[in-house]
């Protein structure tokens, strides 16, 4: 996931992924000070900020969520504005309730070429969208063009370069004079075979293009809806479009979005797939995570409360009762009492996530980052600092996608992570300092910058830097607001600094490509991680990892065997260094008060789960 603008093939996947995705891995919404003012459940009025919200009906289902930026498919970065456009917009293919398998959605049928090149997609016939137009494949064309060519569109990278669909470059002189290949409108490899036939056509094979199809910046758009492309006339402007009038073939249809206040979407009676069984939903916007608490939990008016909506500073892992681990490793079971004296049933699934601590190598040195590694206890961290809401974290890519499963993940750390697995080992970080010169008198200062609405990982920092000190190390903890602190690391003026990353798509590719070297230089525009990783062995072997899995990306189990092994030699490098230093992969948790029926979310979150087969009882 990333915050960047538009991006050309030359700066192949240069976008920082972790950029807006940390927002949603960290829980970190901001602390704007909005405050929610005490409400029932019955459907009154309430108000967030200030500003009073709409009443609605009791067959509505009743969210939080924080402040969204756009609810354009190619525009949005991030989780709370991907959560509303997961119900508004449809695409050929789906993570169905946030599992990380695709299905087919929009699509009726696909075919897949022997070279792997060719993807031909049939649609479903007689799919309407909210405005009555027909879902063709002409529609795909325009959308995917927008996601190419629209000056508003972050996601570029995904279909010119993830998946690498077939395309022209022009070069074009930036206002610094120099000049670059970026992406000739208009040349894209699809063809509207006729309305119900999209073939695409890719430079070289792509071993996740069905996966990354899911994802909502794929999702169909009307043709020629959106003024932004100068080959269409366009129906709206980009405002009208992103703000106030989203079109899509969902299963709600937008109505109401007003900015740090509220969202609303009713029911698409009309829909191609199952009619939702609410009339709508609404979400509460609400930054401040005690005022969500006080809204969600205390008063009671939200239907399910998502995450950190339960600050860890209010949570209580003895509340939990797991009594059913399902076949997808998802724990399941209640959570209570509350506060408000009510006991909810709890999810815990581990999603594709990773949070860890980055190094700028041009200010810290290698040993001090090693002695940084061997003061951390990830267990420690897990159970103390956040309470068990997570798990500890060895490599940079999630359990469930390691090479060979979460059991070679656990067999490979403990086997062979060098800096103590599930332990502390100060003597060793204090020596490896000595090694280097260091000592009572020569101690090194540093400074790890965090971002300031999270209470935990400022505890994290604090714990380190009480630990470091023996190893002749004195750190300093500063909080900055998460946008700050990404500006910061773009342009290399950070020393270490907490970070995290969700999944673009479920492999490890997306989550290494912020470990090959060249992409973590601050001197680029848009660098994946604020590294600075280079003129080392392991940044060495590392490049040449990277290569290999871009030379292999076929979807064979010959390519997918080479890709493991480079994967492992990229996670094996990282240790060597301490370049990203992971600390856990998120358990991300949800609690649903027991007059709401729903699905059990995947490893992919809640924000990639449709809504349209809750149901409500009767609320209490």
């Amino acid at each position: 996931m990333t915050d960047t603008d538009n991006l050309s093939r030359r700066r192949f996947l240069q976008a920082t992924g972790g950029a807006a995705s940390a927002v949603a891995l960290a829980g970190c919404t901001g602390d704007d000070g909005n405050q929610s003012e005490d409400t029932t459940a019955g459907g009154e009025t309430t108000t967030s900020g200030g500003d009073e919200v709409t009443e609605v009906g009791d067959n509505y289902l009743r969210l939080i969520n924080s402040t969204m930026t756009t609810l354009d498919p190619v525009e949005s970065t991030d989780t709370a504005g991907g959560t509303v456009i997961q119900q508004v917009f449809d695409g050929l293919m789906n993570y169905p309730n946030g599992q990380v398998e695709p299905e087919a959605q929009l699509a009726a049928d696909y075919e897949v070429a022997d070279d792997f090149l060719t993807y031909t997609f049939t649609l479903k016939e007689g799919v309407e969208y909210h405005n009555g137009d027909e879902v063709t494949a002409d529609d795909f064309v325009y959308a995917w063009e927008r996601l190419a060519a629209s000056e508003y569109s972050k996601r570029a990278y995904f279909i010119l370069d993830s998946i690498g669909v077939e395309h022209e470059t022009m070069t074009e002189t930036t206002d610094d004079g120099e000049e670059q290949e970026v992406y000739e409108p208009g040349t894209l490899g699809l063809n509207a075979v006729d309305d119900y036939t999209l073939e695409i056509s890719l430079s070289s094979p792509f071993h996740a293009t069905l996966p990354m199809l899911a994802y909502t910046s794929f999702a169909a758009v009307p043709e020629g809806l959106v003024d932004d492309l100068d080959a269409y006339d366009g129906d709206m402007g980009h405002d009208e479009f992103a703000t106030s009038n989203p079109i899509g073939a969902g299963p709600f249809e937008f109505d109401t979005w007003s900015p740090d206040t509220e969202a609303i979407v009713t029911r698409y009676d009309d829909y191609h797939g199952e009619v939702a069984q609410v009339d709508g939903i609404h979400w509460n916007v609400i930054s401040d995570s005690e005022a969500q608490y006080t809204y969600g939990t205390v008063n009671q008016n939200a239907d399910m409360v998502v995450g950190n909506q339960l600050p860890t500073a209010q949570y209580d892992p003895e509340k939990v009762s797991v009594e059913e681990t399902d076949d997808l490793g998802r724990q399941l079971g209640t959570y209570g009492e509350t506060d408000s004296g009510a006991t909810m049933d709890y999810e815990g699934v581990s999603t594709m996530s990773v949070r860890y601590v980055g190094f700028n190598t041009d200010v810290v040195d290698k040993p001090v980052r090693q002695a940084f590694a061997y003061a951390l206890n990830q267990e420690e961290v897990i159970n103390d600092v956040f309470k068990g809401r997570g798990e500890t974290a060895y490599h940079f890519t999630p359990p469930g996608i390691y090479p060979e499963g979460a059991d070679a993940y656990r067999q490979h750390a403990e086997e062979n992570y060098p800096y103590g697995y599930n332990e502390q080992r100060l003597d060793d970080a204090q020596s490896v300092m000595e090694e280097a010169g260091y000592g009572d008198d020569n101690r090194v200062s540093f400074t790890m910058t965090v971002y300031e609405s999270s209470d935990t990982w400022n505890d994290l920092a604090v714990l380190m830097r009480d630990k470091l000190t023996s190893a002749y190390i004195d750190m300093e903890v500063e909080s900055a607001p998460f946008s700050t602190l990404l500006e910061r690391g773009r342009n290399g003026d950070l020393d270490v600094y907490s970070l995290g990353w969700v999944m673009d798509w479920p492999a490890p590719d997306n989550f290494l490509q912020l470990l090959n070297p060249p992409q973590t230089n601050t001197d680029l525009d848009a660098p994946t991680s604020y590294a600075n990783w280079s003129g080392t062995d392991a940044a060495s072997r590392a490049e040449e990892a990277w290569s290999t899995v871009q030379n292999n990306s076929a979807p064979t189990d010959e390519g997918q065997q080479a890709r493991n092994e480079a994967y492992i030699q990229m996670e094996e490098a990282n240790w060597e260094d301490v370049v990203l230093l992971p600390s856990h992969h998120d358990l991300s948790e949800r609690f649903t008060y027991q007059w709401v029926d729903r699905p059990v979310f995947g490893t992919g979150g809640t924000s990639r789960q449709m809504y349209n087969t809750v149901s409500l009882d009767d609320r209490e």
